[in-house]
This record gives C-alpha cells, sequence and structure tokens, in this order.
C-alpha cells in the first residue's frame, strides 16, 4: 500500500473513533441530566404524596394480615367511645334532636330514657326508637332505650301493660304482656321490677312495691324477671340495696336509712331477682351508714363492689338511679357525681337533665385519660354494657 494512502487511512480511522467518543460523552451527560431531573421530580412527587398523605391520611393497605389473638369486643372501642358506654342520656320532645342521633352514632352515650313528653302514640314512638336504633347502629351495638313501666300510674307508655300497680298484678303474665307490647314498640330495657320492701310506716316507695312481705316481694320479683326476659326485654331491678326504711323519696331529698343497714328482708327481692338471671340492677341514692357513713349507696363502693357482686355475686350491669335527684345533687356537681358514681362500682350513669350528658361525658372521659385505674374501671364497664347491648339485638 502506498505510504500517502496509508496515512490517509490513519488520519480518517482516528477522525472516526474522535466523533465516537463525542457522542458517548454526549449521551453520557443526557443520561445524567436526565437522572437528575426524574430524581427531582421524583423526589418532588414524594413530597406531594407524603403532604397528601398528612392531609387526607388513607388506611394502611392490608395485603398480608399479621395473625393475632382476637381482641375483646371492648378493644376494638376507642376510649372515648368505651367512656360512651357508661352514659344513657334524655331528651325532650317526640323526635330524636340531631345531637342525640350524633352521640349515639359516635358512640358517645350508650342509650336513651324515654318520658312521657318523648311518647305520643304507637306509630309515633316506633318512629322514634327505630331512628334511635338506626343511629346506634353506626356505633356497632344496639342503643339502650328505656322506660319506666313499673305498672299503675308509674307507666311511660300508658296504654301498655302493666295496668295495675305493683301489688295488684300477676308479676310473672304481666310483666310478660308489658314486655310483648314494648318490644313491639322498638323499646329494649324496662325500669322495673321494683324490690324495695316497705319496713316503716309511711314507706316512700309503699305504693309501687309488691308486697311488705319479703318472702312475697321476693317471690313477685323473681316472677316479674323471668316475665320480661321471656318477652324479650331487659328488666332492671332497682332500688338496690332497699328504699323500705325510708319515708323520703331521694328523688325530693336527701334520707339515711332507718337501721343504718339493708337487713334480710330488704336484700331478699334483689337475691331473687338475680338468681332469676335479671341484667341490671339500679342503685339507690339513700345512705346506709352501717356500710358506708360517708356516701350514698350509688356512690358506695361498700355498697356495689363489696355487698352486690362481692357478696351476692352480681355480674351484670349496675345503673344508677336518676343524677338529677335531690339526694344526688346535694353530693355534688354533675361532673363529680358521674366520676365517683363509675368509680363506685355503677357501670352507667343516668342522666335525665338538660345537658347533663355531655357534662358526665366529658369529665369521666376527662378522669379515664388522667388515669389508669380509672381507664381499667371504665373498660371492665364499657365491656358489661357491650354484652347487655349483644343481648338487646
Amino acid at each position: 500500500m502506498p505510504p500517502a494512502r496509508d496515512s490517509a487511512r490513519r488520519v480518517a480511522r482516528a477522525s472516526r473513533s474522535r466523533a465516537v467518543r463525542r457522542r458517548r460523552l454526549v449521551l453520557l451527560a443526557g443520561a445524567a441530566l436526565a437522572l437528575i431531573a426524574g430524581a427531582a421530580l421524583g423526589a418532588r412527587h414524594d413530597d406531594e404524596q407524603r403532604f397528601t398523605a398528612f392531609i387526607h391520611p388513607q388506611p394502611a393497605p392490608r395485603s398480608r394480615p399479621v395473625p393475632s389473638p382476637t381482641p375483646a369486643a371492648v378493644d376494638r372501642l376507642s376510649l372515648a367511645q368505651q367512656v360512651g358506654k357508661l352514659i344513657v342520656l334524655r331528651f325532650d320532645g317526640t323526635e330524636a334532636p340531631p345531637y342525640v342521633r350524633r352521640a349515639l352514632n359516635r358512640g358517645w352515650a350508650a342509650g336513651a330514657i324515654l318520658f312521657r313528653d318523648n311518647v305520643a302514640a304507637p306509630s309515633q314512638l316506633r318512629q322514634l326508637t327505630g331512628a334511635l336504633r338506626a343511629s346506634g347502629r353506626h356505633a356497632g351495638a344496639t342503643p339502650i332505650v328505656c322506660v319506666d313501666q313499673e305498672g299503675g300510674p308509674i307507666r311511660i307508655v300508658s296504654w301498655a301493660p302493666p295496668v295495675s300497680a305493683a301489688a295488684g298484678q300477676r308479676p310473672g303474665p304481666d310483666a310478660r304482656a308489658a314486655g310483648s307490647a314494648l318490644r313491639a314498640l322498638g323499646i329494649n330495657v324496662a325500669l322495673a321490677p321494683v324490690g324495695d320492701v316497705p319496713s316503716v310506716a309511711g314507706a316512700a316507695l309503699e305504693t309501687r312495691a309488691f308486697s311488705h312481705d319479703p318472702r312475697r316481694a321476693a317471690s313477685a320479683v323473681a316472677a316479674a324477671v323471668k316475665g320480661w326476659l321471656g318477652a324479650g326485654v331487659a328488666p332492671t331491678a332497682k332500688h338496690f340495696p332497699g328504699l323500705g326504711g325510708t319515708t323520703v323519696n331521694t328523688d325530693r331529698g336527701s334520707t339515711v336509712i332507718a337501721g343504718g343497714a339493708p337487713t334480710g328482708r330488704d336484700l331478699a327481692p334483689f337475691k331473687a331477682a338475680i338468681s332469676a338471671g335479671v341484667p341490671l340492677v339500679m342503685s339507690a341514692h339513700a345512705v346506709y351508714p352501717a356500710l358506708d357513713r360517708a356516701h350514698i349507696a350509688s356512690q358506695s363502693p361498700a355498697v356495689l363492689e363489696d355487698l352486690l357482686r362481692a357478696k351476692l355475686g352480681f355480674k351484670g350491669v349496675v345503673m344508677t338511679d336518676s343524677i338529677e335527684a335531690v339526694a344526688v345533687r346535694a353530693t355534688g356537681t354533675t361532673e363529680q357525681v358521674a366520676v365517683r358514681s363509675i368509680a363506685a362500682g355503677n357501670d352507667i350513669v343516668l342522666t335525665t337533665g338538660q345537658g347533663s350528658w355531655i357534662r358526665a361525658y366529658r369529665a369521666l372521659l376527662a378522669r379515664a385519660r388522667a388515669s389508669k385505674s380509672f381507664r381499667a374501671r371504665v373498660r371492665a364497664s364499657a365491656a358489661r354494657v357491650l354484652a347487655l347491648q349483644a343481648r338487646l339485638r
């Protein structure tokens, strides 16, 4: 090959090699710039996703469930909802106000008590109780809908049995008939039967008692409990540990029980009710100084924990009588009464005054957040109320 042509070819090959290297450098630079830009865009996209998640949090994906023990139903509730199980509220009128529906919907109340101003006619009452139940379903539980339906003049649903006062009733059949009537109207808890046995002249609850004879009273209470249960309505034995020894109605004044302690005649109907399977017991607002000189029964651990739970073996739900009673108001504010009532061993605080339920609720929630031992008390009570609500379905 001639030297000139060989030299020209070497120059051409070198030129092509430099061009290839320049193209490679350009491609590498472009890739690097794209990588940097992509990273920046990706980071900005991640930032946007994090901000969106902060503003609108989404539930975590459940691609691989982790095996774990099924928690108790009460542990599926938030603390705010557990506290809600401890309140039964009252409202005015023949329709459920929005705040009541919201409270039941969010689990901030276990249910409602109805009075005569809530009850106008069968169709209206069914519509009202249906609205209450529908609101409670969103919170995953059947709300308590309760009334005083002892018989005679103490009947919120005036057209339903028992027509006679307690002393004139056939306790079993009359309670069953009353339970069937109430259940058809959407009411699931009766604040009856009365277990008080009058033992003093002019006893405050004499006209509402089954008998002055403790054995007859005990038999009647047991029959009534079975009658209510047979009809599918939960009865409530009241007023523990017995108001037969006073002439003062605690709705109207404070009172101390004669003799200082409930006797065997006082306790006989409650023992019979517990043996018959009563799911609720209502605590009284009188003072029994031989048991607890400093507290009314509804705020006394000696009465509720030592006597009712430990000695009589009651495992169901304990509900206070109305905390609007004069005997209760003498002991403190709504907030103080609510906390003391739960701390003493009640599971439900019955509020019947305007605005009382939210004051009681906030006080109980604040106390539960501040005290580990009170949270444990709230959890135990909420579990019992949940069990009751499961039965009410």
